[in-house]
């Protein structure tokens, strides 16, 4: 999935030097004499990992090769219910046991194949941990090749979210959605839910017959509604690939094999914004191999999804957010489509090598970028995703700074959701390129991908393999200390190649002129801006502005009325901190409608700085509350939690003239006048 695109506060905010260093530094630097010691190939073969530190199961005793599901899909108890089929690959001959993963699951029978029949089995089901749910422990002796277990999902499912009609586009049929990264596919199938385990699987969904329902698999974009689905994925995916939707959902295509699924109101915008979906597809195939998923569709979700996008195989969900008329946000889909490689194809075996998704798919998503809309464009997207990782990197504790997070260190597979896997993986990628080149990069990555496609793999899989493919090419152009800073150290590493950006620069100039002057940059300027150089403006702001300030952008930029979530999501922020009142009401109203945890997650943090914002945030919270996702709607509640306590108020000792303690003192601000300095809300 695109983790949320933390911007940076400012470049050097130098107009000339902006211009001398207009050109992106790639010359490559020079390697060390410490030269990384070349490995031997490894095998493409990946043996079942013992075990995932975020999952009960045991794959190295047994695992699931297939999955079967039949399930109800029923709007009105909000739940899924019906039978999972496992095929099982018993690797130990003196397993007796399937171990999975469940949360807030109702199980109602477990059924093994004997050979002659369906026989009832014996499991046990653990009492529920607060962040992994329950284990499920089946006693299986003699190893069945099958088990079966029927379930009943819970109406408060972590994975799922469930919006009545009034809540959608078109307001007239409820919709449902899964969200099954990282840990979530627990929530809505019980399964071995890691990484570490792929599996295919087939489903049968019964409904209301007056909605679509898809999957990650082979959806058909000539399917007919009628209350019965039938889907199947051929190729083995990870636990968190599994998706399901419903609701009112028409189909367009952009090629033919790409299409929109979406509400009817929102599949034609969809198709115009995203009509450029083909043309990344034959680019990426063109740098890194075929597209090995038959079909590449999106699906455009409701606001309330919590991601930007979700790169579920075939079908990749999306926000409608980054739909904003001029396509400067479709990034996303070349992020999601690059997952068909690095995540979907090659997969991390546990959530400690988040890295190996991310980062490779961040570096893939610019050179797509790059190929289709220029340089001077993906110098933009470079420039602020390393701004937002090296603010964002202090106040992440030093043990998450790594790319190869160790196990312990991430107790929560949440800890390696930051821009350290995104971006700095991506950097480290970049530092490679400038070291051995592109053209050599490109062949080493395109055989990465054919060598483990459809594997899990580990961070020291992937560096044996760096090794014997491409340091053994080259063993100067990187030594053991640069590869061991970028994998194994906090912060960013010292080798980090540079990108700059001249528009960005302008912008910078812009600010700067309009801080010491407050003349706006000319029209004519401004009117050319992308959203990332909007963007870029604001994120360069002080941490508060005077009222006046704020008037006056709003008033030129209309910022509080922004369609842009990008931009919604750094000028709230300032507003709350800069007392702006007037942007109280648009912002109240965005965080109700959008769903979307990096676009909110900001403002809420502004809030809660203050007791009065704190009531705000609740207040609003319990308006948005029916239409967050159980993952945004937790997301609040622990921004929530964890406000600072209001200062006591300080204690002076009695002066000639004031009153005795217990005795009644005149008001010194009238009760009636509000606060200014939080914004006016009283």
């Amino acid at each position: 999935m695109r983790f949320p695109l933390n911007l940076f506060r400012s470049l050097v905010p130098l107009f000339v030097l902006s211009l001398l260093l207009a050109a992106c530094q790639r010359e490559p630097t020079p390697g060390t004499t410490d030269t990384a010691t070349p490995a031997k190939r490894p095998e493409a073969a990946v043996t079942a990992p013992d075990r995932d530190e975020h999952s009960y199961a045991e794959p190295h005793r047994v695992m699931i090769e297939d999955l079967a599901l039949d399930l109800a899909l029923d709007f009105d108890s909000r739940t899924l219910a019906g039978t999972a089929t496992y095929t099982l690959d018993w690797k130990d001959g003196e397993a007796d046991a399937l171990v999975l993963d469940t949360r807030d699951l109702t199980i109602e029978a477990v059924e093994g194949d004997a050979g002659d029949g369906w026989q009832p089995l014996d499991y046990t089901l653990d009492d529920a941990d607060p962040l992994f749910g329950s284990r499920l422990a089946i006693q299986a002796p003699g190893q069945p090749g099958q088990v079966r277990v029927t379930y009943r999902t819970s109406p408060g499912a972590s994975g799922l979210q469930w919006l009545e009609p009034s809540m959608t586009e078109g307001g007239e049929l409820p919709f449902m959605f899964s969200q099954s990264q990282a840990i979530h596919a627990r929530s809505w199938v019980p399964l071995q839910d890691t990484p570490g385990v792929r599996y295919t699987y087939t489903a049968r969904i019964t409904t209301r017959p007056d909605v679509m329902v898809l999957m990650s698999a082979d959806n058909d974009p000539d399917a007919q509604r009628g209350g019965e689905f039938t889907f199947s994925m051929p190729q083995k995916i990870p636990s968190y690939l599994m998706a399901i939707a419903a609701g009112d959902l028409v189909f367009k295509p952009i090629s033919g094999r790409s299409g929109v699924w979406a509400e009817p109101a929102t599949v034609d915008a969809a198709v115009a914004e995203f009509e450029d979906t083909e043309q990344m597809i034959a680019t990426a195939e063109e740098l890194y191999g075929p597209y090995r998923w038959e079909r590449y569709d999106l699906l455009i979700l409701p606001p309330s999804f919590p991601y930007g996008g979700m790169e579920n195989p075939r079908l990749s969900f999306i926000t409608p957010t980054v739909i904003v008329g001029d396509k400067s946000l479709v990034s996303l889909i070349a992020h999601e489509l690059a997952h068909s490689w690095s995540g979907n194809l090659v997969t991390n075996a546990s959530w400690k090598d988040m890295w190996l998704n991310e980062g490779f798919t961040s570096y893939v998503e610019n050179r797509i970028v790059e190929a289709i809309y220029g340089e001077e464009f993906a110098d933009m997207e470079w420039v602020i995703a390393r701004r937002g990782l090296e603010q964002e990197i202090e106040t992440v504790r030093p043990a998450l700074q790594v790319l190869a997070v160790d196990g312990a260190d991430a107790a929560d597979p949440e800890d390696t959701f930051s821009s350290v896997a995104y971006d700095k993986g991506a950097w480290f990628l970049q530092f490679l390129e400038e070291r051995f080149g592109r053209e050599q990069l490109d062949a080493f990555l395109r055989g990465y991908f054919d060598h483990f496609a459809f594997q899990s793999i580990s961070t020291p899989q992937f560096v044996d393999y760096l090794k014997a493919e491409l340091v053994a090419a080259d063993p100067t152009a990187v030594s053991e200390a640069e590869l061991d800073e970028w994998l194994h150290q906090p912060g960013i590493p010292a080798s980090a190649p540079q990108v700059l950006s001249p528009r960005l620069g302008l912008v910078d100039s812009a600010r700067l002129a309009w801080l010491g002057s407050a003349q706006l940059p000319p029209p004519q300027l401004t009117a050319e801006w992308s959203s990332q150089e909007w963007i870029h403006f604001l994120e360069g702001m002080p941490e508060t502005l005077s009222l006046e300030q704020m008037a006056q952008l709003d008033t030129a930029y209309m910022f509080s009325q922004t369609p842009n979530g990008e931009i919604a999501m750094r000028w709230f922020p300032l507003a709350v901190r800069s007392g702006y009142a007037v942007a109280y009401p648009p912002m109240e109203e965005f965080l109700v409608r959008v769903g979307r945890r990096k676009l909110i997650m900001p403002t809420y943090e502004a809030l809660v700085q203050s007791p009065e914002g704190v009531a705000v945030a609740r207040d609003v919270l319990e308006r948005a509350r029916p239409g967050y996702h159980p993952i945004t709607t937790a997301s609040v509640e622990q921004v929530i939690a964890r406000a600072p306590e209001p200062a006591p108020a300080p204690v002076s000792p009695v002066l000639e003239g004031e009153p005795e303690p217990g005795e009644a003192a005149e008001p010194a601000i009238d009760p009636e006048a509000g606060d200014a300095g939080q914004g006016g809300r009283a």
